[in-house]
């Protein structure tokens, strides 16, 4: 018995290369229904004049992100920014949905 041909380097590169395709289709969608999500928080927010930011949440999701980057061996500086580039488009949304843009007391 003989084992399977080996890939030539140009085979590999295109399964590797169709394999981040699918993996960036997937986050695209993933961030698309984690924008719905949001747009929901914002029209409630809107709707009861709650701000548009929350600075304790934000707080809480950053460490929590990190601890999940560190397991997942990302980079958690990376997951940081990738969660604060993101929050700020939400709270631009929150802000056009009409939710306040400053924290009431």
């Amino acid at each position: 018995m003989t084992d399977a041909p080996l890939e030539s380097p140009q085979e590999t590169l295109l399964r590797l290369r169709a394999s981040i395709d699918n993996i960036d289709a997937a986050l695209v969608y993933l961030l698309a229904e984690r924008f719905r999500a949001t747009q929901q928080v914002g029209q409630l927010k809107a709707r009861h004049e709650m701000p548009a930011s929350d600075p304790q949440r934000e707080e809480q999701q950053v460490a929590r992100l990190r601890a999940l980057a560190e397991a997942a061996h990302l980079d958690p500086e990376f997951a940081e920014k990738w969660f604060n580039f993101v929050v700020a488009e939400v709270i631009r949304h929150h802000v056009e949905a009409g939710a306040t843009g400053e924290q009431r007391s």
